[in-house]
């Protein structure tokens, strides 16, 4: 699993753009000096028809930044859902919107704290002119208050279906919502007879939605890992400088056995996060497995080590002032994003047919 050079230089090349540019402004650079927001788009499309590898590079490196740019959301989830959709036509018109970063997409999906895809209640009617009518809510949209492009997942007689929704349209309410993680914009989406286009076939949305919850686990494992490595940094620099009777508290056998512990829980999550991005480049089913595996992995570790981020800071770390608490947010809010730990090792026992 060793990483290419390409990919290598890709990390470089994003860590020093986010050293350079804070918060959202880093996301027009990204685009338009890297091209981060095309990398999993076909070249067909104006993309660079990379894999999820080079998707995990990017998202660690934005995870280590907590960096609040649209990435998840617009190229992960939107592009995934376009491409998994098999709308040639829809993908032609917005994947090159998209990959040049020239708009940002959101998938509104979740409904009653449910990222299911089987939960889906939000209802898509046609009317007698052809024309695809839905009314529902959508809760937790990625970048849904600012996005231009909106897919919306819906139910309609033939099961749940994949529509596009004009963002501003008629219909339309977005709302942005109040987070514990302000580095990460979320939204809420309400259809009143909002107008949609149907993309691909009616009723393939639970398979669309199945398969971009294994690309959005890969990802966000990613970052999860990017975000615990930096925990683990900040806090071994903290033990090498903070002093207590006379010595470093890094000294201490107890807090060297603490450093340890973490030290593992985020190297046992790097396998797991690679192994997902390469189980989902080679295909088959190996792919909703890993990624299973490695959203429930990743969550649990980041937590952990941000929690002893905290800890070992003593004071400080849980001020305002430290940055410590915005790592502790961001873990706590990712292990619940696309479904909590339990969640994901409930699905994948029964997958195995553990249960019994």
């Amino acid at each position: 699993m060793t990483p290419t050079e390409e990919q290598e230089e890709l990390r470089s090349a994003v860590r020093a753009l986010l050293a350079r540019h804070e918060g959202a402004a880093a996301w027009r650079p990204l685009t338009a000096q890297i091209g981060v927001a095309g990398l999993a788009v076909p070249e067909e499309y104006g993309g660079a028809g990379c894999g999820a590898r080079e998707v995990h590079v990017v998202m660690a490196e934005l995870g280590r930044a907590l960096s609040p740019v649209p990435y998840l959301g617009s190229a992960v989830l939107t592009v995934q859902a376009l491409l998994a959709s098999g709308d040639r036509a829809a993908c032609k018109e917005l994947l090159p919107r998209l990959a040049e970063g020239r708009a940002v997409g959101a998938l509104a999906w979740a409904e009653r704290g449910s990222w299911d895809p089987a939960a889906v209640r939000t209802q898509a009617e046609r009317q007698s002119d052809g024309a695809w009518v839905l009314t529902g809510s959508k809760e937790y949209v990625l970048d849904g208050a600012a996005a231009e492009v909106l897919l919306v997942a819906a139910r309609t007689e033939a099961g749940v279906s994949l529509f596009e929704v004009a963002a501003d349209g008629a219909g339309v309410l977005r709302e942005a919502a109040v987070t514990m993680d302000q580095s990460r914009a979320l939204a809420r989406v309400v259809l009143d007879g909002a107008r949609g286009r149907l993309l691909g076939a009616a009723g393939d949305g639970e398979r669309v939605l199945r398969q971009v919850r294994d690309a959005a686990c890969t990802a966000l494992a990613a970052e999860q890992v990017g975000a615990a490595e930096r925990c683990l940094e900040l806090t071994v620099a903290h033990a090498k400088d903070r002093v207590q009777f006379g010595r470093s508290i890094g000294s201490f056998q107890a807090v060297k056995h603490r450093l340890a512990d973490a030290y593992v829980l985020v190297e046992s999550a790097r396998s797991a996060a690679l192994g997902a991005a390469f189980a989902a480049d080679a295909g088959g089913p190996e792919a909703g497995r890993a990624a299973a595996v490695a959203k429930s992995v990743c969550s649990e570790a980041f937590s952990a080590v941000a929690a002893e981020m905290i800890q070992l800071h003593g004071g400080i770390g849980i001020t305002w002032e430290h940055e410590a608490h915005r790592y502790f947010k961001r873990a706590h809010a990712t292990g619940q994003l696309f479904g909590p730990p339990a969640e994901h090792r409930a699905r994948l026992a029964a997958e195995l047919e553990l249960w019994g």
